[in-house]
């Protein structure tokens, strides 16, 4: 689908407070000159929330105090720290407390704000003037003008020049009462920046590369190339390399293969042994988290998988938290179409007895896909939640909002002390440096340096990558994996050569990953990512401590050996290749939803100390780059384009910053799962 969470921008701040406010700390120091707060002699700031695009050489004057805002707080609840070290405990396969799971409700109980709490923040608000206009038991919302947020939140309100015209913001990191420190995790919404999210996929079509090189469809006819090429677009049906590109000039190799027709459910499912090891699911539940809905989702998904051998939904399997009347800034996001078929029909195509929640967020900004995950923790509506989006963390008008990190995180805390696992990918755009997103088609532009994506960097969740699958035979069984990475050619005009050369094509696609400089690393990855690895970086930046690194594990994705979906657009069902690691993250979901099937219906939780426990063992995949083998390593992509037969040459297994190597690697994490060996190491948990 078109590219919309990489329309990945959030409000600008400084690094330094996205770790603090991480960490559940409020800074101490009231700043010079800094109003203090209504009805209140002291104050907290709020690190980060002064944006660094709002410098003083910008300050293009104060807003007008009776310009309508709106802002949201963010509720710290009970014992964050307490919340932190339960999401550990139950999660740490080393921990007397592994898998001793909460309720929704007793999580609540235990970590969630208080009435007391909500009622002394939403006086702070309404004292200072302002409307409460939304309350969850996550956050408060209010709107009123720049003047009342001034008094309530100790900042003026002031306008600044930047790059894409004039923003506001406040003057400096606001405050709140010193009473309310504990029970404030963070302020967003105070600059008029729209920050959005991007989904991590991209459809055959829209990358301009063959049609869908469907099973279902006849292909269109078109003029011979010039190169004495088929006059049809054409696909390896038959193994990864069942078809030679005979005709073509000489690229990488003398004869390319011509890429993998699209991947169906049924072959993935034996490629990664989910058939041999007979485990469908049955008995897990997998959130689907996206924006807005398609509408025809479930018919199209039984349409899909009847007319490639599978299951449809049974009645009641599929269901849908949906709130139309809600929705948003659908110019801005685009259509998510695409990218909830590809999730819905992957999670149900690799876990076919999983019953599947659908929740489409009121749009693609940050506060909507949170409270869609808000949804799903507080009414534990699944085992398993699957996120395709995502964001970068730093960009030229600034960082990424701490507040928004905060309430994430602590969504995923309270996951974990429920259950709940949350696969996320890791991205399409090799490590986001401002080279891979000069060429890459699924990145975003205003990166200002290589970095790890939000939320696939966070300790709390399973960061999937992505891999170019490779089936063996014509078996369908597993062949091999390299790295999801797209170095592009095009053939000239004249049929005769390669533009440019084959050898310095360019970056087109590829998987995310990286050490976040963000985030310390977590207990989980000690032992298994090398300080090799994790003590520099993505960006260059030498830490004294090791860091987090992403991602954790992967799974197919790649745009050239893509994968197929079906839906209904503007009333006609078609369907077409999809690639990213928006494919990888639901597939994932379902191994973990056939895991749990493995092990009884016990939930899985937190999956990461699971992983990293196993790492290294034949329960994983270890993907090298290094041990691929001629003709595995390019391919050709003939089809059409606008109604003409194009040709294109791929190196694959060429990421942009990133290589899958021996052992933990930043482009594929530990691997991928290994068929039987993985469901059965995951039947009983394990104890170093």
């Amino acid at each position: 689908m078109p590219a919309a969470r990489t329309l990945r921008t959030r409000a600008a701040v400084a690094a330094p407070a996205v770790a603090a406010l991480i960490l559940g700390t409020l800074a101490a120091a009231t700043p010079a000159g800094a109003a203090t707060p209504v009805n209140e002699q002291a104050a907290k700031e709020l690190p980060g929330s002064h944006p660094a695009w709002a410098t003083a050489q910008a300050d293009a004057g104060a807003v007008a105090d009776s310009t309508q805002s709106t802002a949201r707080v963010y509720l710290a609840g009970q014992n964050s720290a307490g919340l932190a070290a339960l999401a550990k405990a139950v999660s740490d396969v080393n921990s007397p407390d592994y898998g001793k799971f909460l309720s929704a409700d007793e999580a609540k109980t235990k970590f969630g704000a208080t009435p007391a709490q909500v009622k002394a923040v939403t006086a702070w608000l309404t004292g200072a003037g302002l409307k409460v206009t939304d309350q969850t038991a996550h956050y408060v919302e209010v709107s009123g003008t720049t003047g009342q947020l001034a008094k309530a939140f100790g900042a003026p309100i002031h306008s600044y020049r930047t790059a894409d015209g004039t923003h506001r913001a406040p003057a400096r990191d606001v405050v709140v009462p010193a009473a309310l420190a504990g029970s404030v995790l963070g302020v967003a919404n105070l600059t008029d920046v729209q920050h959005k999210a991007v989904s991590q996929a991209v459809s055959v079509k829209d990358a301009e590369q063959a049609g869908a090189q469907s099973r279902a469809a006849a292909a269109p006819e078109a003029a011979k190339p010039d190169a004495g090429l088929p006059t049809v677009p054409t696909c390896s049906d038959n193994g990864y390399a069942s078809k030679i590109a005979k005709g073509a000039p000489a690229g990488y190799e003398k004869n390319e293969p011509f890429a993998p027709c699209s991947y169906t459910p049924t072959q993935l499912r034996k490629a990664y042994g989910i058939s041999d090891a007979k485990v469908t699911g049955k008995g897990a539940r997998i959130a689907i988290i996206d924006a807005y809905a398609l509408g025809t989702m479930e018919q199209d998904a039984n349409h899909f998988a009847q007319l490639h051998g599978d299951k449809p939904f049974a009645k009641g399997q599929y269901s849908e938290v949906v709130t139309k009347d809600k929705w948003n800034h659908q110019s801005d996001c685009g259509d998510w179409s695409g990218e909830e078929a590809l999730d819905v029909e992957m999670a149900h195509g690799l876990a076919p007895d999983a019953k599947v929640v659908y929740v489409g967020a009121d749009s693609c900004l940050d506060g909507d896909l949170n409270a869609a995950l808000a949804k799903v923790v507080d009414g534990h509506l699944a085992d398993i939640v699957s996120n395709s989006w995502g964001e970068i963390m730093h960009g030229k008008s600034g960082d990424l909002d701490p507040a928004v990190i905060a309430a994430d995180n602590q969504l995923f805390e309270l996951g974990a002390v429920e259950g709940i696992s949350f696969t996320v990918s890791s991205g399409d755009c090799g490590n986001d440096s401002p080279q891979a997103a000069a060429t890459g088609i699924n990145c975003e532009k205003e990166t200002n340096q290589a970095q790890a994506q939000w939320p696939s960097s966070s300790p709390w969740v399973t960061s999937v990558g992505g891999t170019a699958l490779e089936l063996a035979d014509k078996t369908g069984k597993y062949g091999h994996e390299v790295s999801m990475g797209d170095v592009r050619s095009v053939l000239s005009d004249d049929g005769k050569s390669w533009t440019p050369k084959p050898g310095t094509g360019t970056f087109y696609f590829g998987g995310g990953g990286g050490v976040s400089k963000d985030f310390q690393q977590p207990w989980y990855q000690k032992g298994v990512v090398p300080k090799s690895v994790s003590m520099t970086a993505a960006d260059g930046t030498k830490s004294l401590t090791p860091l987090r690194a992403t991602p954790d594990v992967a799974m197919s994705g790649d745009l050239v050996a893509a994968t197929l979906v079906g839906y209904t657009d503007k009333g006609t069902y078609s369907e077409g290749g999809y690639g990213g690691t928006s494919v990888s993250a639901p597939e994932y979901a379902a191994i973990l939803a056939d895991t749990i099937q493995e092990r009884g219906g016990r939930a899985i939780g937190f999956a990461n100390p699971a992983i990293y426990d196993r790492a290294g063992t034949k329960a994983f995949h270890d993907v090298n780059d290094a041990a691929v083998r001629t003709p595995r390593g390019n391919v050709v992509d003939l089809g059409m384009v606008g109604g003409s037969l194009k040709v294109r040459l791929y190196k694959i297994g060429a990421d942009y910053g990133l290589t899958a190597k021996k052992g933990y690697d930043t482009a594929t994490g530990v691997g991928t799962p290994n068929g039987a060996d993985y469901f059965k190491s995951f039947k009983l948990p394990r104890k170093n």
